[in-house]
């Protein structure tokens, strides 16, 4: 039996099975076993594996944003539109058949944006290309996945359930379980929070098995047994997500106010150019980006070239991205802006920065 039909069987075996009290371990059990075989799927092991062919996209710019979605949603377009990059756009579906990049410059950031080839059902098993595309996916900071607001929910929740069974886990926390496998001892098992949805046993079972007998867990809050099984498998990727509905100039205008009310949602229309400034915009958000503009002593600060760093970066990153040896000579910096209580601040090495900060460093 191949893993595709092993995997079918535990999914059937997941779906029948009554969810109760008396079943929770015997579920438990079949969710590791599914998490596994999925795994193996990812990772074929041996040389004998076949290759796939990749989409070799080199990754540029400050942030990579990957978009998503199926055939016909207008993924090109929109690529077409916020970049100067041609990715061919037609009537018919599988219009793109490899990954087309582009860079949208915004804030003065360059944000390289991917057009990947439509996905369809049974994408992480290999149908369409489906593999490659989600393996370009795994490597962005951001996931936009596009929906025709006509039928978008069916697509987002078959959208969300391919990129689930391949350890991408859209708009989740990593969960707050401390977890190492030991050489002996047998299993530790504490928690600091009162646990609900787990406990020693189920997670004795599930260690199991993974073959995995000497193990040290610590639940430093309440997650359920899929959490768990995403620590021991230790390769999922938690990336933010934006939902992007187009076509929205086909819809009532209740129904396009229902979906931009939904969180993470996005309304837009690539054919009438409505809303991209608002996309960029939650783009930019979803990326946690600022802009850091720095002062050379006696002149003005240089507006025209900002440092481009992520939300909750301090003093120390901003030297270390102007050069490598700047951190060691530092001395202290001056401040301007919003991160400051008054303008210019001295400040030191672990003050966080801002977004439009004015930054001037002094060395020893």
């Amino acid at each position: 039996m191949g893993i595709l039909e092993k995997i079918a069987e535990v999914e059937r075996e997941i779906a029948r099975t009554q969810k109760n009290k008396a079943t929770e371990y015997h579920l438990g059990l079949l969710k590791a076993k599914l998490a596994k075989y999925r795994t193996q799927l990812l990772e074929p092991i041996g040389k004998t594996a076949a290759k796939g062919e990749g989409f070799d996209v080199m990754k540029s710019g400050d942030a990579r944003v990957a978009l998503i979605g199926f055939p016909s949603v207008g993924k090109s377009t929109l690529l077409n539109t916020l970049t100067n990059t041609h990715s061919e756009s037609a009537a018919y579906a599988f219009t793109t058949l490899t990954c087309i990049p582009g860079v949208i410059s915004y804030n003065g950031a360059n944000i390289q944006l991917l057009d990947l080839p439509g996905i369809i059902e049974g994408a992480s098993q290999g149908k369409g290309r489906g593999r490659q595309v989600i393996a370009v996916a795994r490597t962005a900071d951001l996931v936009v996945i596009m929906l025709d607001a006509n039928k978008g929910e069916v697509q987002k929740k078959l959208l969300e359930k391919e990129l689930e069974s391949v350890g991408l886990r859209l708009n989740k926390r990593r969960p707050n379980i401390y977890f190492k496998v030991k050489k002996g001892g047998g299993l530790s098992f504490n928690s600091m929070c009162p646990l609900t949805k787990c406990n020693e046993r189920l997670v004795q079972m599930i260690l199991h098995e993974y073959k995995m007998f000497n193990a040290e867990v610590l639940f430093r809050e309440d997650h359920n047994t899929d959490e768990f099984i995403d620590v021991i498998s230790g390769n999922r990727i938690y990336l933010p997500c934006l939902y992007v509905y187009n076509k929205i100039d086909q819809c009532s205008i209740e129904e396009v106010n229902r979906i931009a009310h939904q969180p993470d949602c996005v309304v837009i229309s690539c054919e009438m150019k409505l809303n991209l400034d608002y996309l960029l915009e939650m783009v930019w958000e979803s990326l946690s980006l600022i802009c850091i503009y720095t002062k050379k002593r006696g002149s003005r600060p240089d507006f025209e070239e900002g440092i481009i760093m992520r939300r909750g970066c301090n003093v120390e990153h901003v030297c270390h991205a102007v050069h490598r040896t700047l951190a060691d000579q530092f001395k202290y910096a001056l401040v301007w802006g919003t991160s400051v209580k008054y303008s210019p601040q001295r400040v030191g090495a672990q003050h966080v920065l801002h977004h439009e900060d004015v930054i001037q460093i002094v060395k020893k």
